[in-house]
């Protein structure tokens, strides 16, 4: 493998090679090497400062080394000096994977399902906006669509197609792309694949988005609710587990189309949803997007046709047997894709080893009903904040195993102190709302 990319490199006139990995919250963070340096990257790493990026490690542990992962190296598109991209994985100094490294705590869990005999498969939808690069303190959209519309109305579509195409041209398979509900909102949808391949495609997505808007002189934003009163992105998963080439989650004699290991798994991800969203959705801005009215999941609760729901069974005809899956719609964008793919898949094993029945599915519009009505369903809410999605978190053993001591203690400690400095903030609505009668 190594001497193939020393010849595609000098083919294919590579100037720059940048490692590519993330720290606890799902940023990217990078370290551009020459050709030659990367050569020797490969089998001897690349020291750097743990102790600079968020919830890597102290100070008194900083030194760490990087090590190329071969295959998942590609060719940036459209860049001055033709660049490579290869993801990382994070070592101690002892030759150690280490604990905190986001692709670590997914490669175990993966590993965990591999033990089980399953492959872990999924497919990200990511939404985002484009908006007006302007003075104004307040975001402008770029344009007035909303779903499903076509050009002239949907202004973003040639950039859509920008992305797609230089996607491909790195190897990486889309499905779709339309203008979404939000006026100046758009979504990409990956096509499905094993989990640690896609968590590596959601950041060079997000990544592309951005370069392609800001040549056309637009703002991409993969924040959760940008704007008060239209819709908010969202990153709704796909998720199936496949054994021996099968899709696990089928089984065409179950009422619902749902095997025994398909229900399970859903029972675990409800039962553990909570603990979830403080990973799926991580910021304080997701849950200003977490609210009725808005497609956005408020209640756990699952469906088929329902998109109120936290996880929606799509339906598919009998033939089309390993179309079977399930979408989790809490996640967004702001997420770490590894924790979240991983906690995903820890949740829902967790559902098999137990085996853990869901409930009756809900059809109805779940935001319509009053609290009587939820309870009477046993229907339990998602977490209201941040702060008390961490404290789900602190309470759920399956999940916090999941990120290990280490990376919980970082996560939670990042975590608290955005809330903290949030809750000190005096908003514009608080002024307007107060300043002039108090």
């Amino acid at each position: 493998m190594a001497e193939d990319l020393v010849k595609r490199l000098s083919k294919e006139g590579v100037k720059f090679v940048q490692l590519l990995f993330v720290d606890i919250t799902g940023r990217v963070k990078s370290v551009t090497l020459s050709p030659a340096h990367f050569v020797s990257s490969i089998n001897d790493g690349v020291n750097f400062d743990g102790s600079s990026v968020e919830g890597f490690a102290r100070i008194c542990e900083s030194d760490m080394v990087l090590k190329p992962d071969v295959g998942t190296f590609a060719i940036l598109p459209s860049t001055t000096h033709k660049t490579a991209i290869v993801f990382c994985d994070a070592y101690t100094p002892e030759g150690k994977p280490f604990e905190g490294d986001p692709r670590f705590i997914l490669r175990q869990a993966l590993e965990k399902a591999e033990k089980l005999g399953y492959t872990f498969k999924v497919g990200p939808e990511l939404e985002f906006y484009m908006f007006n690069k302007t003075d104004s303190d307040v975001p402008e959209p770029h344009d007035a669509g909303a779903y499903f519309d076509f050009s002239p109305i949907d202004l973003g579509g040639e950039i859509r197609k920008d992305v797609m195409i230089d996607l491909e041209s790195m190897g990486i398979q889309t499905e779709v792309s339309h203008h979404e509900c939000g006026p100046g909102q758009h979504e990409i949808d990956l096509r499905y694949g094993d989990a640690m391949t896609l968590a590596n495609r959601v950041l060079i997505v997000k990544n592309l988005v951005r370069l392609t808007a800001a040549e056309h002189n637009l703002f991409a934003s993969f924040m959760p609710k940008p704007v008060k009163g239209i819709a908010g992105s969202g990153m709704h998963v796909h998720q199936s587990l496949w054994k021996n080439g099968k899709n696990s989650f089928a089984d065409a004699s179950n009422k619902y189309g749902l095997s025994d290991t398909a229900r399970h798994f859903l029972g675990g991800q409800l039962v553990h949803a909570a603990a979830l969203t403080a990973i799926v959705a991580p910021t304080v801005n997701s849950y200003k997007r977490l609210v009725s009215g808005y497609e956005a999941p408020v209640h756990i609760c699952w469906g088929r046709r329902n998109r109120s729901a936290l996880i929606r069974v799509p339906e598919h005809s009998k033939e089309r047997v390993n179309a079977s899956r399930m979408e989790f719609r809490a996640c967004d964008p702001s997420c770490n894709p590894y924790l979240a793919f991983a906690a995903l898949l820890t949740a829902g094993l967790d559902g098999i080893e137990n085996r853990m029945e869901p409930p009756e599915p809900i059809e109805e519009d779940v935001y319509a009903f009053d609290d009587s009505e939820l309870a009477k369903l046993y229907i339990n809410n998602l977490p209201e904040n941040l702060f008390d999605a961490t404290v789900a978190l602190e309470s759920d053993k399956v999940v916090r195993d999941c990120l290990g001591e280490f990376t919980f203690g970082k996560f939670i400690a990042a975590k608290r102190m955005e809330w903290n400095d949030y809750k000190i903030q005096v908003t514009g609505w608080e002024l307007s709302r107060y300043f002039p009668i108090i």
